[in-house]
Formats: C-alpha cells, structure tokens, sequence
C-alpha cells in the first residue's frame, strides 16, 4: 500500500493547494461533542439515516418534523414502549414514509440506546470512548445490537452523528484494491480489519482522523 505521503501528494495535485483541500473534508465531533449529545439526539440520527436509505434525503428530511412529533421527540425512554398496534397505526399517518419496517426499528434502536446507557451512563459516552482504531467493531456493535443498522448504515450514521469513521463507498474501496489492500469489496471480519489496520497505519503517519483519509482515498480514483 502507498503511504500517508503518496495520499497527501495525490490530493494536493488534485485540489492544487491544501486550502482547497482541507475544504474538501469533514471535521468530527470531539469526544466531550459527542458524550454531550442527548440520547434522543442519537435515537434521532439513527432513524433519519434508516429512512434516508434508499431514498431522496431531501424526501425525508421534508418529513422529519412529524416523525419528530409522533415519536415523541425521540425520547428512548418512551419510544421504547411502543408497542405493535401503535406503529401499525403510524403506517396510516400520511406524514410519514410509512415503511413498517423501518418504523418497528426505532423501538427497537431505543432498546440499544437504553440498555448502552444503563451501562455506560449514557448511549453518547459509549459512542465517543470507542476507539477510532477500532471503529469497525462499533460498527458491528451497531449492527449487533441495532436493527436496521447493516450493510453501510452503521458507518454512514456515524458520520452524520460525526464519529470518526472511514466509509466504505464505492470509490474508497475501489482504492483499496487498487494499493493491494483487498481483492474486493471487504466483507469478512478478516478483511475489514486489513482495511482497519490501513487506514491506523495512514492515521498514525499523518495525525488526520479517519473521516478525512476515507475522503481524500476516494479522490484517489479516477472517474
């Protein structure tokens, strides 16, 4: 694989100088950030980024004060007690984007913020004591614990919320073949974790986070 320097001579020919590159990338959230954000912030951002996929997030968004409303701001610890009737009922409030599957995941996604919190004091510090050099395994906390929350959902939520996180988009992945990292797109954990130990070695030699690597990797394919 190329080093950290190869990725930053790249994007600097790319965007021509590191003014118009450090414009290019996402800044995460500190960890004091993220350990402040309310639950019911999370348990929020969580569903928005279920109902988004798939789907136009200009749809949704447009929608997004009235699913605020009818799950009652997002507060865990009343969503959680709604129960099949009631989220059968929401299918009929026009409001919505009535997808019952989406709809019975924050219930369920509340339980996982609830039981996070019981044990960590709340879901926001588990969130921003988890390692970035690990950040694959809360995305398999997610997904483990969560519902709704497979394939790219864990990650992109995590950059919504602005955890630190690589993405493993088309492009970025189409750069990891291309340096020999992997053969295809990473599935196993065996693979994921080749591409976790990449992009430690490229934080460890550049002091970036995570989110900016993924992004100037990407631009490293040619369209």
């Amino acid at each position: 694989m190329h080093d950290y320097a190869w990725l930053q001579a790249f994007a600097l020919n790319r965007f021509g100088s590191l003014a118009a590159l450090q414009a290019q990338l996402p800044q995460p959230r500190s960890r004091d950030a993220l350990r402040a954000l309310p639950d019911d912030r999370y348990l929020s951002t969580i569903t928005l980024r279920i109902f988004r996929a798939g789907l136009k997030h200009s749809l949704v968004d447009a929608k997004w004060p009235a699913f605020e409303e009818v799950f009652f701001g997002f507060d865990p610890r009343k969503v959680v007690l709604m129960g099949a009737e009631h989220l059968e009922r929401l299918t009929q409030d026009k409001r919505l984007i009535r997808h019952l599957g989406k709809l019975k995941s924050v219930p369920r996604n509340a339980q996982m913020i609830l039981d996070a919190a019981q044990e960590r004091g709340s879901f926001g510090a588990l969130v921003a004591e988890w390692p970035a050099s690990d950040i694959t395994g809360l995305w398999r906390y997610l997904v483990k614990h969560g519902n709704q929350l497979g394939g790219l959902s864990a990650p992109r939520c995590l950059r919504m919320l602005g955890k630190d996180t690589f993405i493993l988009t088309d492009d970025v992945v189409a750069a990891l073949v291309a340096q020999g990292i992997v053969s295809k797109r990473p599935t196993s954990q065996r693979d994921v974790a080749v591409v976790q130990e990449a992009f430690n070695i490229w934080q460890e030699q550049s002091g970036r986070p995570l989110c900016q690597l993924s992004v100037m990797l990407a631009h490293t394919v040619n369209h």
